[in-house]
Formats: C-alpha cells, structure tokens, sequence
C-alpha cells in the first residue's frame, strides 16, 4: 500500500542548502506537493539525520528560486559506490507558488 499522500513527479533540478559549508548543491530527482527525493555528495557528521530541519533554494525552470523549509524524513549513504547520498525530505508548510508548480509538472 502506498504510504505518500501526493503523487510524486519524476524531475531533474538543481537546489542549494542554505546555511551550509560545503558541497552544498544537491540534486532534486523526484518530488511531490509535500516532498523531495534528493541526492547530494556524501555527508559527513550525520548532516542528514531523521528530523533535523534543512533550508533548500530550489531553483526552477524559469529561473525562478523558491526557498522551502524541510525535515528529513530519511537519509541513505550510498558511497563509497555511488559518491551519493540519497535523501528523503517533507516540506514544512509548503507555499502555494511551490504547490502551483508541482501541479504544473503532472
């Protein structure tokens, strides 16, 4: 059974962490109206951790950035194999232009 209350939408974008020291970039590969699937650089001294808050500038095909607050839900270290790690995160409180372009993209 499907635990995901929005339907995820298969993307390629680029975001930046806010407030962060390096490696900062990370890569958006699916989303949904309240969450992200991202990938990032292998992370060192538990950056990912179940319910730590991160800032996203999520940077969308026009150009346009959107900021987003978000927990981590999950964190998944795939290197040394794939130099990545794969996270999950909820958006708190998602705004309405964020919502209007998931929309957009089904």
């Amino acid at each position: 059974m499907e635990k995901r209350q929005s339907k995820r939408v298969t993307v390629n974008l680029k975001a930046e962490r806010i407030s962060c020291t390096k490696n900062c970039s990370v890569f958006i590969e699916n989303l949904s109206e309240d969450g992200i699937y991202m990938t990032t650089a292998p992370a060192k001294n538990n950056e990912y951790v179940p319910g730590k808050e991160i800032d996203l500038e999520l940077e969308l095909h026009n150009g346009k950035i959107i900021n987003l607050n978000c927990h981590v839900k999950w964190a998944i270290d795939n290197s040394p194999d794939d130099l990545t790690n794969s996270v999950g995160l909820q958006i708190i409180d998602p705004p309405s232009e964020y919502r209007n372009f998931v929309r957009t993209l089904h």
